[in-house]
């Protein structure tokens, strides 16, 4: 039976509950809170081991040869287009940010093996729109909600117990608090989305020479590329531990229904073999950077120039609309202020 539930603050501010959940036994409306949580840990953690997996993670973070449309743009473009995006992701309504998420998923197609790549960034994105909902949705002060949705009055889904307020839990969930949650996710998602396109299609000497030659200075570009490079690596070593110790029969005369819990063991034993592995490899890293006398002088030389083609040009123009149209949508009164605008 739909009840009304006032909260008023200190400050004098209230807010008001419209209550529509049904009575649950204690016990009950306990085992249910505690699924409700867990799912949110366990589901991207599922997604992420058992959909994506470390063979997945190594396929969206390595570069591999090809010929289409993003790899024949230069790495400038592409870091102008990672800009424009996380810009644009940052300060315009959410569902503008839901419609550029759908335009860089569709463009995965365009990559090597494109269909695979766009079948695990979609779990990618998944695991974002559940782990950061789970993040937001529950303990999203009311007061916050109330500038976000400029309203006092909220649909409260669930009561949580007493005690869930000791891990920051708000004493109800709202509607409005799971749209807050989904509508953040979309902050984060066309960054990561751009971000792994550049990933795929630059190498990282593209990324050395576009750095370089806009004067960022040689250490940091360096890191970076130390980066790129150890990413789809660590995930290669990593992998390669995981699967040795199932060799060596980890696991084996327990049932399959164990096989998640076994694989996140082997996971955690791998972490130092796999650092071990690369600590050494820096070593050798370092020698190589050495020999190949790394910042003898102060500038570089480059054995390819930097061009601009015609698919530059739509991508830059495409970036410049972006930004124009976020710029209308915040005139209109559309844009993300602190904290979150939910319209």
């Amino acid at each position: 039976m739909m009840s009304v539930i006032n909260i008023t603050y200190e400050n004098g501010t209230s807010i008001t509950l419209i209550n529509n959940i049904p009575h649950i036994p204690y016990f009950a409306s306990t085992v249910i809170s505690w699924v409700v949580f867990l799912f949110g840990v366990a589901v991207p953690l599922a997604i992420l081991l058992l959909a994506i997996g470390i063979r997945g993670f190594i396929e969206i973070t390595r570069f591999e040869k090809h010929n289409t449309f993003y790899y024949n743009i230069n790495a400038v473009t592409k870091i102008i287009l990672l800009i424009g995006v996380t810009i644009a992701a940052a300060i315009t309504v959410w569902w503008f940010s839901a419609i550029l998420t759908i335009i860089l998923l569709a463009s995965y197609l365009t990559l090597k093996n494109g269909f695979r790549k766009l079948i695990l960034v979609l779990y990618l994105t998944l695991t974002f729109i559940i782990g950061i909902t789970q993040g937001f949705a529950p303990y999203t002060p009311y007061s916050v909600l109330q500038l976000a949705y400029h309203t006092n009055t909220f649909n409260a889904i669930w009561e949580w117990p007493s005690y869930f307020s000791f891990m920051g839990y708000q004493p109800y969930l709202t509607l409005q608090g799971l749209e807050y949650g989904v509508q953040i996710s979309f902050r984060f998602i066309p960054a990561t989305l751009s971000g792994l396109i550049l990933i795929l299609t630059t190498t990282p000497s593209e990324i050395l020479g576009t750095f370089s030659r806009i004067k960022v200075p040689l250490a940091f570009v360096f890191s970076l590329i130390i980066a790129l490079r150890t990413i789809p690596r660590i995930f290669e070593v990593f992998d390669t531990v995981v699967k040795l110790q199932f060799m060596r029969g980890l696991g084996s005369t327990k049932p399959k229904v164990f096989y998640p819990m076994y694989f996140l063991y082997a996971g955690i034993y791998a972490v130092v073999p796999t650092m071990v592995y690369l600590f050494r490899g820096a070593k050798n890293t370092a020698i190589a950077a050495d020999t190949r006398a790394f910042r003898a002088k102060e500038t570089i030389t480059y054995l390819n120039d930097l061009t601009f083609t015609k698919e530059d040009i739509v991508i830059v123009t495409l970036v410049m609309a972006i930004l124009i149209i976020s710029g209308i949508l915040i005139a209109l009164g559309l844009g993300r202020g602190i904290p979150y605008t939910g319209y």
